[in-house]
């Protein structure tokens, strides 16, 4: 197709419309016809050279709620939104990035090493160059110009998904797609652990370069076993809504839950529940209620039985049973209600998170629903008949705004070159 990245050509462009339907899961041709062909100009403007567009979805939490901290396990998604680059080469020894919104990266080749005066995007792309570097792949210098809808705050991740892409740029430019998924998520960790100084654990990336669905076992955290599922239940809408309600001075209360988890298994002599029998923690009920708190224990509960969930859930999507799948969530839901405590904090009079369950479970069509992510503030995950998801949109948007309620499906790639 050459140049010609033009509404109208890419709406005649068959191979583009089943783009539109793997990544996104959308049959509106003019909308995504139109987001490329801004983009393709933007990059135009700015860059010069023959381009190729790449995609890196954003990520969702299914189930696995405040586990991994304790090596336990997760289950989360990639999911049809992305940051969406166009790529084109350059002879300058640099990577360029101009993205919408925010200052251009320029990253000589030269000079990989991490410094402290530069935590920041230029460092973020450094880090994943020196690990590619370092593991034996080439590098070489692109132009690119990205535009995300992968929201912020709510989430789903959209630092792992620029991390990814810009290692996926490499994979393809440069590596003839030799770079591993795995090896991919490792390399975006890395930069965003030592460049960054962001100490993230590796379900966000892992997610985003595997596509589908990913089990995580963090066991062995240095050497986590993940599997990739296929998603079976293409009937199910999944919405994350943004409930509101402020993080700033939430700090205490996340680390609340993982220093009562830890303070349960020093009690057993161990560092993470993890590797503590669970029989032990039922067996001392009364001795952990009064010699650490009713809370800890309930937390500890939840973190058994929670990786329990994630294996019946897995289970679940690989037999296709939906209900079984639903069951799962749902549960989850109630046990980080009851047992983990982090729908909402003790001085927390809105209760924006119970709040927006309440009204999800009251609409025909939710079949389950459950916080998303860390907790207390923040967002909520929901899973609908799809047959009722614009209504559902509606619904949530009157209390929330359009621009708060979030439509998505499982994306089965993950960060991949688009050809079109």
């Amino acid at each position: 197709m050459g140049k010609n990245y033009t509404v109208s050509a890419l709406k005649g462009n068959k191979r583009f419309t089943k783009v539109v339907y793997d990544l996104y899961g959308s049959t509106d041709i003019d909308k995504y016809a139109k987001r490329y062909a801004d983009l393709y100009k933007r990059h135009t403007k700015r860059f010069d050279g023959e381009v190729t567009f790449f995609s890196s979805p954003g990520r969702i939490e299914i189930c696995g709620n405040h586990t991994d901290h304790n090596n336990g396990k997760v289950l989360a998604a990639a999911v049809t939104i992305d940051t969406l680059a166009c790529v084109s080469l350059n002879d300058d020894n640099t990577v360029n990035i101009a993205s919408y919104g925010f200052p251009e990266i320029n990253v000589g080749l030269s000079d990989l090493s991490q410094r402290d005066d530069e935590v920041n995007t230029n460092g973020l792309v450094k880090g994943i160059l020196k690990k590619l570097k370092d593991f034996g792949y080439k590098i070489g210098g692109f132009n690119a110009t990205t535009t995300s809808d992968v929201f912020k705050g709510a989430g789903v991740s959209s630092s792992a998904a620029f991390e990814v892409l810009v290692a996926e740029i490499i994979n393809v430019l440069f590596n003839n797609g030799k770079i591993t998924k795995i090896q991919k998520a490792v390399v975006s960790q890395y930069a965003e652990n030592v460049y960054f100084k962001k100490p993230c654990g590796l379900m966000d990336q892992t997610a985003v370069s595997l596509g589908s669905i990913s089990g995580i076992d963090f066991k062995d955290d240095k050497n986590p076993k993940i599997k990739n599922i296929k998603w079976n239940f293409k009937d199910l809408s999944i919405f994350v809504v943004n409930c509101g309600g402020d993080h700033s001075d939430l700090t205490g209360d996340y680390k609340a839950i993982r220093t009562e988890m830890e303070s349960v298994a020093e009690f057993f002599g161990k560092d993470k529940l993890r590797f503590v029998t669970p029989s032990l923690i039922f067996k001392n009920t009364a001795r952990l209620q009064k010699d650490i708190s009713g809370r800890a224990y309930l937390r500890a509960v939840h973190y058994i039985e929670e990786n329990g969930r994630v294996d019946n859930a897995i289970a679940a999507i690989s037999a296709g049973d939906k209900e079984a799948f639903l069951k799962q969530i749902n549960d989850s839901g109630e046990s980080s209600y009851m047992l983990l405590q982090n729908y909402y904090t003790q001085s927390d009079v809105a209760q924006t998170i119970p709040v927006a369950v309440a009204l999800a479970k009251r609409f025909d069509g939710v079949r389950a629903v459950r916080v998303h992510g860390g907790g207390f503030a923040g967002t909520m995950l929901a899973f609908v008949d799809m047959e009722k998801k614009h209504d559902f949109y509606k619904y949530m948007s009157k209390f929330y705004g359009e621009n708060n309620v979030y439509i998505l499906s499982i994306r089965a790639d993950g960060a991949r070159a688009v050809n079109i």
